[in-house]
């Protein structure tokens, strides 16, 4: 008999203010990127998009929590998107623009929290790695041109998943265990914000060579817990950018791990 196939939650995006040619005025939609979905379908996983309860669900609250998805799913991956809110580590933000979204935090925050709890593995993409890192206690650059004018340009509208730079793998470290012939590879780049100070029990295992930016960690102790700042699901199938593959196979193996 065929194995079921592993049951993997996609955190979603929030679209607050829907374009009026959408049709849905004064709603909030909650939507995924079809290439991340692709990334884990095409892994012989199944995808489900949780749905965030924001405020004013007490109903809904009352009827299921969040942690029902945590016992009946396999694991989660949390989507890139919106900037983190400063406010979600202790600050304010330092222009408008970069207020982010604090209702999508509290929503990822929880789901992380409740599949920690439950034992899952969670995989952070781009702006997930960051929320893991503010989850385990770090900080982040609001603007890494304000912040880092030393850094190299990380993101570029005009280019979007067309801009990459290098990355140096970590020796010894879990994630250059799975790519064992690859000491610095090309990945996107498609943030203004990054890490800044590494939360607590977090690992490094990657970095930007010309800056020094964090671009990927670990959990020390809970080692299912993994983030990478670059967006895998966007990469060619070339062989000078960083195959996505292992990474998610490395993923789903540890949530058919668990599930056991």
């Amino acid at each position: 008999m065929k194995p079921e196939p592993l049951r993997i939650g996609l955190s979603a995006r929030l679209l607050h203010q829907p374009p009026r040619e959408l049709g849905f005025r004064n709603k909030t939609l909650h939507y995924l990127e079809q290439s991340i979905a692709h990334w884990v379908l095409g892994r012989g996983a199944l995808v489900f998009m949780i749905p965030a309860l924001g405020q004013g669900a007490e109903v809904e609250r009352r009827q299921i929590a969040l942690g029902e998805y945590a016992a009946a799913l396999d694991g989660l991956v949390l989507q890139g998107g919106a900037d983190m809110s400063p406010q979600s580590y202790g600050e304010l933000p330092q222009r408008p623009e970069w207020e982010g979204d604090p209702v999508r935090d509290r929503y990822e925050l929880e789901l992380l929290e409740v599949f920690l709890r439950r034992g899952r593995p969670v995989l952070g993409i781009c702006r997930g790695c960051q929320l893991i890192n503010v989850a385990f206690g770090g900080t982040l650059y609001q603007d890494l041109s304000t912040q880092r004018p030393d850094a190299i340009t990380h993101y570029d509208p005009a280019q979007y998943d067309q801009l990459h730079h290098a990355i140096e793998l970590v020796p010894d470290s879990r994630l250059a265990a799975l790519y064992p012939e690859v000491h610095s590879a090309k990945v996107t780049s498609l943030h203004h914000q990054a890490i800044a100070r590494l939360g607590g029990d977090l690992q490094v295992e990657a970095m930007c060579p010309d800056d020094g930016i964090v671009e990927a960690i670990r959990g020390k102790g809970v080692d299912t817990v993994v983030g990478v700042q670059w967006h895998p699901e966007f990469h060619p199938d070339h062989s000078d950018w960083l195959s996505a593959e292992p990474l998610m196979d490395d993923f789903l193996a540890f949530a058919k791990a668990r599930r056991q």
